[in-house]
């Protein structure tokens, strides 16, 4: 296995406005996906974001110390090719949200659930126009089939680089809702992944910390954080 690993070659990084956004350029060389495609960003602060992780490489470039870029990679050469497909893939966890499925015991648990997770819902009623129903336990419940239209439509209006971002806010906290809540400004990165968690936080509060699951839980949080970052400098 070839152990050859790409190096700085660049003095000046430069944002370069063009016909579709923004450009990248290395010492006048346009930045391009790994799919070779032109790497360019519909936003100046997303541009900008991108050209300081580049401008921070010394020695060997890493990848993942450079998020928004790997995001804009992701958006350029896998979702704006295969949209309707994430868009779908990111719809489908309205069918089984989490803020609708709910502890069966104890009482404590489930106060702590509705007080998190039904002022979300009742917003995704009123405001996104797609009412959840509610369930105790993890049997599958039958979703309005018109609030998932309402859901597919709302996660399909986004655009390859908001989507991008957007799969990484649901798939995280295992909600549409909370995604599309954090999306629309309703709820921090910290908040949504807090409302995520409250059955590990419980757990976590009977049982003691689990040291691994702290670190994978820093991790999501972290990720989760990152995610919204690049949605938000989509604009």
């Amino acid at each position: 296995m070839s152990s050859w690993k790409a190096k700085r070659f660049w003095t000046k990084t430069d944002v370069v406005p063009c016909d579709a956004g923004y450009a990248i350029h290395l010492d006048g060389r346009a930045v391009k996906t790994p799919a070779k495609s032109a790497f360019v960003v519909p936003s100046l602060t997303l541009a900008q974001a991108c050209a300081s992780e580049w401008d921070a490489q010394q020695g060997v470039i890493k990848p993942g110390s450079m998020p928004m870029t790997r995001y804009a990679n992701s958006a350029i050469d896998k979702v704006a090719l295969q949209h309707a497909e994430v868009a779908n893939i990111v719809a489908a966890y309205g069918e089984t949200d989490l803020l609708c499925y709910r502890a069966t015991d104890p009482a404590a648990l489930i106060a702590r659930q509705a007080a998190g997770w039904d002022p979300h819902l009742a917003w995704a009623a009123e405001v996104l126009g797609a009412p959840l129903r509610v369930t105790q336990g993890i049997s599958p419940i039958e979703q309005d089939p018109q609030s998932l239209r309402r859901l597919r439509e709302i996660t399909g209006d986004h655009g390859p680089f908001l989507l991008a971002a957007l799969h990484d806010l649901v798939a995280i906290t295992g909600s549409l809702i909370l995604g599309l809540a954090m999306a629309k400004g309703t709820l921090s990165s910290d908040e949504a992944f807090a409302l995520s968690r409250i059955d590990e936080a419980w757990q976590a509060e009977l049982w003691g910390q689990d040291e691994d699951a702290t670190v994978v839980e820093s991790v999501k949080r972290a990720d989760l954080s990152t995610a919204l970052q690049f949605f938000r400098y989509h604009g």
